[in-house]
């Protein structure tokens, strides 16, 4: 190794990303990280053993890699990591190669475009559904007896409805998304907005013949909220439990203090999710029984919308769930400060 090598070498140590130094398509130098990443025994290694990518090791011996674009890579330390490797020439011939991780990166752009296909495809179908009946309406008006008229009106005012509702929870998403830097301070009283919440929600309870129980502690401390996004977190949960819950079986609402934090628990008795759901549950769109969510009006962005604003007041959201037994979501909230 030349004497710049070596000086680099020593360098090498103190770049936060992994970074290589090459020359004659080996390498002659390897940092901590680099070695974490591509393994331990790189010194002397041929690159094209550490870079097993075809089109990396096909930009480094055209020079075309420069420090400006680099060459996307994919696969080195798992499946799902990204990389841009950036190469930059030395003095006496060799090269620094510098791998930046992009897997945060690009698991953002997929998250945005899973987000755009999938908001895409839920306004799509209720449209589609919106044209085909309107059409029908305009040019077949005189064939259409009164009472198939009434049913293709409901139909078109049920789809306008999901679409709006789609729409609404989108703009809840993008505004608490937009606040969630800011923590929000105001001391709210939890009790009185269950009450408000299984009061508006007594109609769909009424009509799927369940109870609402509430078992709320005495004293119970204020919370550290913002009064409008609490409502609508407790509307979506006391919703859902009521959506996915038995019909004719009891959905409880239950708050306590607990150290520092108050904890807010809802429960069902209903068919459960699967434990390889749970985790998915909170992401935008996802539904573990896509028609049924469709046919009892969910639009897939309920839990979504709870994770972002327990994720705004600084709280902790658990989901548990058992297969023919029911599910229980755990919100803990921080209590205001007295």
């Amino acid at each position: 190794m030349t004497h710049l090598a070596t000086v680099g070498a020593v360098l090498l140590e103190g770049l936060p990303e992994a970074a290589l130094i090459v020359g004659d398509g080996c390498v002659l130098a390897a940092n901590a990280a680099a070695r974490s990443l591509l393994g331990e025994n790189l010194s002397g290694a041929p690159l094209s053993e550490v870079i097993a990518h075809p089109a990396a090791l096909e930009a480094l011996e055209q020079s075309s890699v420069d420090s400006a674009d680099g060459v996307e890579l994919t696969g080195l330390g798992g499946s799902r990591r990204h990389w841009l490797m950036r190469r930059a020439p030395l003095a006496d011939g060799t090269s620094l190669l510098r791998f930046v991780d992009r897997s945060e990166v690009a698991a953002a752009e997929q998250m945005r475009v899973d987000f755009v296909a999938n908001a895409s495809h839920e306004l799509r179908t209720p449209l589609s559904t919106l044209i085909g009946y309107t059409e029908t309406l305009r040019e077949q008006a005189d064939d259409i007896d009164a009472d198939t008229r009434e049913r293709f009106l409901a139909v078109v005012h049920d789809e306008a409805r999901r679409m709006q509702r789609v729409v609404e929870d989108l703009i809840s998403l993008s505004r608490i998304e937009a606040e969630k830097l800011i923590a929000p301070t105001e001391a709210v009283a939890l009790a009185p907005l269950i009450d408000h919440v299984v009061d508006t929600a007594r109609r769909m309870a009424d009509e799927r013949a369940s109870t609402l129980v509430t078992d709320v502690a005495d004293g119970l401390p204020e919370i550290a909220a913002d009064r409008s996004q609490i409502l609508q977190l407790l509307d979506n949960l006391v919703t859902n439990a009521l959506r996915y819950g038995e019909p004719g079986t009891p959905v409880t609402i239950s708050a306590q203090g607990e150290g520092t934090m108050v904890h807010l628990t809802v429960s069902d008795k209903g068919e459960g999710i699967a434990p390889q759901h749970i985790a998915r549950v909170t992401e935008r769109f996802y539904r573990v029984d896509t028609s049924r969510s469709r046919s009892l009006g969910g639009t897939g962005l309920g839990l979504s919308i709870v994770k972002h604003i327990v994720e705004r007041h600084r709280g902790r959201l658990r989901i548990e769930s058992e297969i023919g037994k029911g599910t229980r979501v755990h919100v803990l909230l921080p209590a205001a400060i007295s």
